[in-house]
């Protein structure tokens, strides 16, 4: 028997009884009154269940009740991007705290963007990915945790970050390399990473073939030239990273090819970096995106919206040009600061220009397709 129908029953037992006993003393009052309060405060909070009637804004309310609760939010990205975020995210959780109340702390995770892929798409619960090409944001929204349309969110087709490609060389540049062209030399050894593994190994493919569309050159000649340039490579490791290993510890290549915004990083950390950023080059462009799954499942939805708006302010680009990116924000890249730093290229290729990722990945990088022939001829 629920509380409030035990109370009511003694009342009613209770009264049955005064019918029949006048309430001639201050002790049957006083009972009849400590009756009638239990029954008060039973059927209220009975009534009351666990919701609470007073506007969180009155001066009734509980300060905790209008307090919103703290919330973290995990951020996935690509390794190079780490010094960037850990300057910019202190600025937006103050940002959310006086805009909202709120609290906000950061998951960050940093690494190869394939294998950062990977890991979301086998359950690494990312509220954000910043990744180092919009192939692999599309294998998320495959897999069904990003809702499709998600370049159309926010500005710049979700492009937060950006670089271009640059040819490394070692100490005075022995073997006079200033051009993509001089990587096809005989006597020219090349240290990249494998495009079927490695995210920027494919922008590497790109930035060569490019350099052949770009000056006037056919797909025939793309080829041979390309063909030629990995015959030169001695090793194709797995990533970026093993690449850069290989020729800065290991001593292997006469060049690399690499992000400019990891050179000038690595500039930025006192090492010695000899390189050249070719006139003819590809825009390197790095997407965001919200998993819109993970969000809603983790309800950080709005917090991770916020932050990602927030990564394109001039504030957060500032950040990223300060660490080797160049802007997507033009206010920022035509500041002095900056024209002067990242030095116009003339002839930058896109994406877009070759179809977008799903027809290049299916026309260089799928099994049998043009990297797996020039490798197959380079072989034989």
């Amino acid at each position: 028997m629920r509380l409030w129908q035990q109370v009511l029953k003694r009342w009613q037992s209770f009264a049955g009884l005064s019918s029949r006993f006048r309430l001639n003393s201050v002790k049957s009052f006083v009972s009849l009154f400590l009756v009638g309060a239990s029954l008060s405060v039973a059927i209220a909070s009975c009534s009351g269940g666990n919701t609470s009637n007073t506007p969180a804004g009155s001066p009734g309310a509980s300060p905790v009740a209008q307090k919103k609760q703290d919330v973290e939010v995990t951020l996935v990205s690509f390794a190079v991007t780490k010094a960037a975020h850990e300057a910019i995210i202190p600025k937006f959780a103050e940002k959310w705290k006086q805009e909202s109340n709120q609290n906000v702390t950061f998951k960050t995770s940093y690494g190869g963007s394939g294998s950062q892929t990977r890991a979301v798409i086998d359950g690494l619960e990312a509220d954000i990915v910043h990744l180092a090409l919009a192939l692999d944001t599309q294998r998320i929204e495959k897999a069904g945790l990003i809702q499709p349309g998600w370049e159309k969110e926010v500005p710049n087709n979700a492009i937060v970050s950006k670089s271009v490609a640059a040819l490394v060389t070692r100490e005075g540049n022995p073997k006079a390399i200033k051009d993509w062209s001089d990587l096809g030399k005989d006597d020219v050894k090349l240290i990249t990473a494998d495009p079927k593994t490695s995210g920027v190994a494919r922008w590497n493919f790109l930035a060569l073939w490019n350099s052949v569309i770009k000056t006037g050159g056919d797909e025939a000649k793309a080829l041979d030239f390309v063909t030629k340039v990995y015959r030169n490579v001695p090793i194709l490791t797995r990533d970026a990273r093993e690449a850069t290993d290989a020729f800065f510890k290991q001593g292997q290549g006469d060049a690399l090819i690499n992000y400019e915004n990891e050179i000038i990083l690595a500039q930025q950390k006192g090492e010695k970096v000899n390189y050249v950023v070719p006139d003819v080059n590809i825009s390197i462009d790095n997407p965001i995106a919200v998993v819109d799954k993970n969000v809603d499942r983790h309800g950080t939805r709005e917090v991770a919206e916020a932050f990602v708006k927030y990564l394109f302010t001039p504030e957060a680009q500032q950040e990223f040009a300060k660490v080797g990116f160049r802007p997507v924000d033009q206010t920022v890249a035509q500041t002095k600061e900056f024209a002067d730093k990242y030095p116009k290229v003339s002839k930058l290729g896109t994406v877009q220009e070759f179809g977008g990722w799903d027809a290049v990945q299916k026309k260089f990088f799928e099994d049998g397709a043009v990297f797996d022939q020039i490798q197959s001829k380079n072989q034989r």
